[in-house]
């Protein structure tokens, strides 16, 4: 059994399959968190409060694809997100690492159940559109995103998934206890990020383009 959150400025008793975004991380599913201020945070804007719908899941007889395994890297996350968010890549290295990365890093993520893996808000997408247009290394990204549990979601994906999640209750959400701190964890997640820009190269750091050259696959040990 996990307990998990879902985000909104409505109240979800019963979440249904096939009613969610399509065009998210993870494409079609049910977004949540296990982590109650991040759902907090995603519940409220300028203009609303919101809930923190809570659930509890039987993940037995569940398929679930962990993208924090050790058998993953970020560029398994990343090729996900590149099949399901809209990337400026239609020239130029972008367009070519598209296609490197959608070849030789994709993942079943659309036969399983649940996907665990990073989100991409606003920051955290930005860093990888850096990356892809090689203005950053594959450390600076895998230090940009490695900040904790708070930057997981857990999708759930099928019809089987949601028929093992049960409502149990919803908070409440107040913008004027929320909002601020959504705005501080995304400036905090940038400041860390351009800190991180501002140390030297180290020998052997990676870039897309020297990534497609030298035909680098997820077995290469210099991803881990």
């Amino acid at each position: 059994m996990r307990t998990l959150y879902h985000g909104s400025k409505d109240r979800i008793t019963a979440p249904k399959f096939g009613f969610c975004k399509r065009h998210n991380d993870y494409g079609l599913g049910f977004y949540c968190t296990e982590a109650e201020p991040l759902a907090m945070e995603w519940a409220v804007a300028v203009d609303h409060d919101g809930w923190a719908n809570r659930y509890i899941i039987d993940e037995r007889g569940l398929s679930i694809l962990n993208l924090n395994d050790p058998q993953y890297c970020i560029l398994h996350w990343l090729a996900v997100l590149l099949e399901n968010r809209q990337f400026e890549t239609e020239y130029g290295l972008p367009s070519e690492a598209k296609a490197y990365l959608l070849k030789n890093f994709s993942v079943p993520y659309k036969e399983s159940d649940v996907v665990i893996g990073y989100r991409a808000d606003d920051s955290y997408f930005s860093f990888a559109q850096d990356f892809i247009s090689g203005a950053i290394t594959y450390r600076q990204l895998s230090a940009a995103l490695r900040h904790g549990e708070l930057g997981n979601q857990y999708v759930l994906k099928s019809e089987r998934a949601f028929k093992a999640l049960k409502f149990d209750d919803a908070l409440p959400a107040l913008r004027k206890d929320w909002l601020l701190s959504k705005e501080r964890r995304d400036k905090a997640a940038r400041h860390e990020y351009l800190d991180g820009l501002r140390k030297k190269r180290l020998p052997g750091d990676l870039r897309i383009d020297r990534i497609i050259d030298e035909r680098i696959t997820s077995g290469d040990k210099r991803l881990r």
